[in-house]
């Protein structure tokens, strides 16, 4: 490979749109959160290059990921997509999740502070006395 087949991996996590910043994404592959053909790596100027496959988590997600092109820029999404080939194991069903979301709060009617709505109604009726 030359030179132009390879980059810095924090470079290219943040051109592929994986992390927000390159800051970011210098730390996050420092914090040794990255995996480069199954070898932990903890310096974000490690270089990448075609066919690398990279492995991390991000949020709820583990990624695993084949480079396809190194990239010039930090372009739209689709350009990014193009980037990698994500051989990632497809996300667990709902069902499997041993979570389920949090409902919002519900308040009996009449407790607690009046809703806006609830405020205009009552000032309406102290108008008409």
């Amino acid at each position: 490979m030359t030179g132009a087949d390879r980059i810095r991996i924090d470079k290219w996590l943040w051109h592929a749109r994986f992390l927000k910043s390159r800051t970011l994404a210098g730390k996050f592959c420092q914090a040794g959160k990255v995996r480069v053909n199954e070898q932990l790596i903890t310096k974000a100027h490690v270089m990448v290059g075609l066919g690398d496959i990279l492995t991390f988590a991000t949020g709820t997600r583990v990624w695993v990921v084949k480079i396809k092109d190194v990239g010039t820029r930090r372009g739209p999404a689709p350009e990014a997509q193009g980037l990698y080939e994500d051989l990632s194991p497809p996300p667990p069903a709902k069902a499997d999740q041993p979570f389920a979301p949090a409902k919002t709060a519900e308040r009996d009617a009449g407790a607690g502070r009046p809703t806006k709505a609830e405020r205009r109604a009552i000032d309406k009726l102290r108008e008409l006395d």
